[in-house]
């Protein structure tokens, strides 16, 4: 093998040509190639070069603070994005609802495998992932606005089933980060929250006839690492950029955490009760959808407390939580190191953990509730100046054996206590979640029901079922007027069932609710 090219990161810059697709890798704030984005965004603003630029990624990158994607939210930069994840990156997003980028936004968890089939020279991806939601062509074919003409999705029939096609097209540069590289360019990630899809973007990239440029934080001697934990052999690697100890961190702002890459285990003391308020009330009831031994994944938010909730009740054995990233067990982090999780049994690649969400493998996925339509639908991904993209909800609620949503009834103000076991509501939430129709359609409640998908939308004050003939109230809090503080704060009439339940008592008072001995 002949050694690899080390270069600083003005030179790695210059590798990027006018109009070039060039795939970053990172997940939200992990493993972010920060020395080569900032690089070229340096060159970019001094030059005015490159222009023009394809920016293509699966998990959005960055802190919302001029990081990860937002290195490259400049006017002129790039004419087209196709990400999965937009909100980490506001200026991105800025220029992609003022029309002035062609911008796309397709399920994550779609974009990891794209990396697979772009390297394999196949036609595109081909999956039902996205059918009937924003990213099939019949609802805008993942286009964000009203420049973007060039269709990347098509619907085939392959015998006799409907699938989505996701085109395929080359990768000019890739941007990855790794851990440590020998003199052949030989890349281990043993440091990174896991192996995400730097394997696959490489590829794709190598077999594109593409510039492979890797960020890492040393060099080592040829022949030295572990081949069990090279992740890029060098045969893909064309140059390495030593990037700063700031850039490299494991987490953008945070120190390195050897409990997040399994190098050792902490001690998890027991997490504290959290306070009686609106989350933990959705989260206790959410907690009772949990099957025995369930393989789970949650959502931001409202389902976050699940955790929280399943510890106070002593049942955290009772269900294994998983990250899209690729952690399996442990206890998944949130801001800026979400993605990772301490104490994981299993840390797999971003690309494989989605093979196993889009098979059907979780048994139970929470996620968090936002525009809900009659028949089901929601959206999450977009709400008028704000484009947070999907992420890899579409890939995990369409897929799940079941789904619950968790949230507030409304938004904006809402407040509520509980007293003698019963939920008041002591201020109304100003924004109504329950619409008439979503925006976007992140999930489409037709599929759902085409596939006999269970799912439940769960909040504070009610429990609805979709069923087929659309969503249905099968239970309201004790305390709760059905009509003023339920049927009156939604734009639409719901379904209701025969017999609306009393959602349990126990859910609203202080003292446990005794779920382990259930």
């Amino acid at each position: 093998m002949k050694k690899v090219r080390i270069l600083s990161p003005d030179e790695a810059a210059l590798l990027v040509q006018d109009g070039d697709t060039i795939a970053t890798g990172g997940f939200v704030s992990c493993a972010c190639p920060e020395t080569l984005s900032k690089a070229l965004e340096k060159r970019f603003l001094e030059t005015g070069h490159p222009k023009d630029l394809t920016l293509f990624f699966a998990a959005g990158q960055g802190h919302r603070d001029g990081t990860g994607g937002d290195h490259y939210g400049h006017e002129g930069m790039v004419k087209r994005v196709i990400g999965g994840h937009w909100d980490r990156a506001p200026r991105l997003g800025e220029l992609a609802l003022a029309n002035k980028i062609e911008a796309y936004n397709l399920p994550q968890g779609v974009i990891s495998h794209m990396y697979r089939d772009i390297a394999a020279h196949n036609i595109g991806t081909i999956t039902h992932v996205g059918l009937k939601t924003f990213a099939d062509p019949r609802n805008g074919g993942g286009k964000l606005n009203e420049c973007t003409k060039e269709d990347l999705v098509k619907i085939v029939n392959i015998e006799g089933q409907e699938r989505l096609l996701y085109k395929g097209f080359p990768i000019n540069v890739v941007f990855l980060r790794a851990s440590y590289c020998d003199e052949y360019g030989n890349c281990t990630v043993h440091r990174e929250i896991g192996p995400l899809d730097v394997t696959a973007m490489a590829q794709a990239c190598k077999n594109s006839g593409g510039r492979v440029i890797v960020q890492v934080e040393k060099i080592v001697q040829g022949g030295s690492l572990d081949p069990k934990l090279v992740a890029i052999p060098g045969i893909y690697v064309d140059s390495v950029v030593i990037g700063t100890e700031e850039e490299n961190m494991q987490c953008l702002g945070m120190p390195y955490d050897g409990a997040l890459t399994g190098e050792f285990r902490i001690p998890v003391d027991a997490i504290p009760p959290i306070p009686m308020d609106a989350k933990k009330i959705i989260a206790r009831r959410a907690a009772m959808e949990l099957p025995p031994d369930a393989i789970v994944n949650l959502g931001t938010g409202a389902p976050e407390k699940i955790a929280n909730v399943a510890a106070e009740e002593g049942i955290s054995d009772k269900m294994t939580l998983t990250v899209e990233a690729g952690s399996i067990a442990g206890v998944p982090y949130g801001g800026t190191q979400f993605g990772a999780a301490a104490n994981a049994m299993c840390i797999i690649p971003h690309n494989v953990q989605f093979d196993f969400y889009q098979g059907g493998g979780l048994d139970v996925a929470f996620l968090g509730l936002a525009e809900t339509a009659p028949n089901g639908d929601l959206n999450v991904s977009k709400f008028g100046t704000r484009l947070a993209g999907a992420g890899g909800f579409i890939d995990i609620t369409q897929n799940a054996k079941k789904v619950v949503y968790c949230g507030t009834f409304t938004a904006k103000g809402l407040k509520t206590e509980c007293k003698d076991g019963k939920l008041v509501i002591t201020q109304e939430g100003a924004k109504k979640k329950f619409v008439k129709q979503v925006e976007h359609i992140t999930f489409s409640g037709d599929y759902a029901n085409e596939v006999h998908q269970p799912v439940l939308y769960i909040t504070e004050r009610a429990v609805f079922e979709l069923r087929p003939e659309g969503v249905t109230l099968i239970e309201i809090a004790p305390g709760i007027d059905m009509q003023t503080q339920v049927l009156d704060q939604m734009d639409f009439v719901p379904k209701i069932a025969d017999e609306v339940k009393l959602m349990d008592a126990r859910i609203f008072r202080e003292e446990k609710m005794g779920l382990a001995n259930d």
